[in-house]
């Protein structure tokens, strides 16, 4: 036999091979993953921003959506009324940005009390499909639906994409903060839906300068939107929302 020829042994390492060198890079959920069903947002699925602590703005942004503080008061809300190109801007007293602010205390109590037990039930989710994987990095890579958990801060430095359907469903626990660089992309594939993507943060979060993001913000303390950058989602933060001449849409329901 001649000695280079390519024998069946041969082809089937190259096989092998090639396939670990790809796998890191796609998260693929294995025999033993379960269906997540979608975190409930109550009321506050109603709000494309929605802050205990207030919400500040580098003018001029675009939101298309519900806005609403509580329990600070409607002076803590830096927008203008030209800001909100669609929605309605609520606030838990009469000094909110006028005309266009709302006074609805019950409203916003109900919807904060939502959020904090949304963070909770995206919290509290069990039996991960994928834990701490790339060590928090996942940047580069496509990701499966599933549920995810790292006990770190996680990172996207380079674009990631979910690729799934309009029902298939990504909760992602993140013990630390999350952190995407400039310029950046998070992309939906397959018919997937930014209202069934969950991010659950217990650190601060942070959205690069022109980065673009999707999915529902679950945090802890802060979200950091820096400027230029898009949101197709909500940011749902326990402390406070920060805003550079952003534009945010909350998703189709």
């Amino acid at each position: 036999m001649n000695r280079f020829q390519t024998t069946p042994h041969a082809i089937l390492l190259a096989t092998i091979v090639s396939a670990l060198l790809v796998a890191p890079l796609v998260a693929s959920a294995g025999p033993s993953s379960h269906v997540q069903s979608p975190v409930k947002l109550g009321s506050a699925a109603t709000f494309a921003l929605l802050s205990k602590t207030g919400i500040t703005d580098v003018y001029a942004s675009v939101i298309n959506g519900d806005v609403g503080t509580s329990p600070i008061t409607g002076a803590a809300i830096g927008l203008t009324c030209g800001e909100i190109a669609a929605g309605i801007l609520y606030t838990v007293d009469a000094a909110g940005p006028l005309p266009c602010s709302i006074t609805a205390a019950t409203l916003l109590t109900s919807a904060v009390s939502d959020m904090e037990a949304a963070y909770n039930d995206a919290a509290g989710r069990s039996r991960p499909d994928f834990t701490e994987l790339g060590s928090g990095e996942i940047g580069g890579r496509t990701l499966v639906p599933g549920l995810y958990k790292w006990g770190t801060n996680v990172k996207i430095s380079t674009d990631v994409t979910l690729a799934g359907g309009p029902n298939t469903v990504w909760i992602f626990q993140v013990s630390g903060g999350i952190e995407q660089a400039n310029a950046t992309r998070v992309t939906l594939t397959g018919g997937a839906l930014a209202k069934n993507v969950f991010w659950q943060s217990a650190g601060a979060v942070s959205i690069g300068t022109t980065a673009h993001f999707e999915g529902v913000v679950l945090a802890k303390t802060l979200v950091a939107v820096k400027t230029g950058a898009s949101v197709n989602g909500r940011l749902l933060a326990q402390t406070a929302v920060t805003l550079e001449k952003n534009s945010i849409t909350q998703p189709a329901p």
